[in-house]
């Protein structure tokens, strides 16, 4: 997927997404070793945004497998369509000699639809494959992963074992809800994703508000520290972050005020807990107080954000 180290941090750093010199070497590591990359960590991280950004850094195409309490396999290996089956059925009348030839035809690779984990081995040119927020699926799932992760295979009892055209970039994210299983974790490279520090989120918000100046990016990111360092329910993700300082652009303004507070909340407190708290005489001044002294403190430190 890259040439080098030095070509994966220059990539990755055109989609808007930084990452420290040991992450770039873990994730290309990753990719020549063949290796599943599993980030852990909690919600709004950025985990799911660096398989979005490696894709776009390698011009490639992303296969997102979404995990949710009760997903079913099919949803990740696919299911036969039955629709075009009985299409199938009714258009083929009397050319077939038997049952048994009309039930291997209807079983074939033509009426299977695939889901994300066929599609992604599949591909000419290798892809990513994101299988985000693993721990909220059961170990009998987990464990149903394991073959397209050790044998880059999928044994599908109806037509066989489909093997991969291309080995895909596995990216797997968790954010703690449950202990993912061992086996997993020896076939995967395990990095521990937290927050961006202050300086880096600075660096990224810049990359997407690039019009704003620095004290502006660096007020933003005095403000993301101070409001996870808060007592929140939901602390603001990066993404929230970069919406609410393109929010602020909008509102043609570089610095937040208390006067801005109301408008500002739904993009900080997604919580009615949050929202009270936010709403309290000194809540919202005492946490713009606080990312105040943090910017203050990253202006003092001079140019380390660039």
């Amino acid at each position: 997927m890259f040439d080098s180290i030095n070509d994966l941090a220059a990539k990755l750093a055109a989609t808007g997404y930084f990452i420290d010199p040991v992450m770039t070497q873990v994730v290309f590591l990753a990719a020549k070793l063949q290796k599943p990359l599993l980030l852990e960590g909690p919600a709004g991280s950025g985990k799911t945004q660096l398989a979005v950004s490696v894709a776009a850094a390698a011009r490639t195409n992303i296969e997102r497998l979404q995990c949710f309490r009760g997903v079913a396999e099919d949803k990740a290996i696919g299911r036969f369509d039955e629709g075009l089956q009985r299409l199938y059925m009714e258009f083929s009348k009397g050319q077939h000699e038997n049952w048994e030839t009309l039930q291997a035809n209807l079983r074939g690779r033509d009426f299977f639809r695939p889901g994300p984990l066929m599609r992604a081995l599949e591909y000419e040119k290798p892809c990513v494959l994101l299988i985000d927020e693993l721990d909220k699926v059961d170990d009998g799932f987990e464990a149903m992963l394991l073959e397209i992760l050790s044998a880059w295979q999928l044994s599908i009892p109806e037509f066989g074992t489909v093997a991969a055209k291309t080995i895909p970039f596995v990216v797997l994210t968790s954010n703690e809800e449950r202990r993912l299983g061992d086996p997993i974790r020896r076939r995967s490279l395990y990095v521990r994703v937290e927050h961006p520090t202050p300086e880096r989120e600075a660096e990224i918000i810049a990359s997407r508000t690039p019009q704003a100046n620095e004290e502006f990016h660096r007020e933003m990111a005095g403000i993301a520290r101070s409001f996870r360092n808060y007592s929140l329910e939901k602390p603001p993700s990066v993404s929230e972050m970069i919406d609410f300082a393109n929010a602020l652009q909008l509102l043609g303004t570089d610095h937040v005020t208390e006067e801005h507070r109301d408008v500002l909340l739904p993009f900080l407190a997604k919580t009615e807990k949050d929202r009270r708290h936010l709403l309290l005489r000194e809540g919202f001044k005492s946490l713009l107080d606080d990312g105040a002294r943090f910017a203050q403190s990253l202006t003092l430190r001079g140019g380390s954000t660039s």
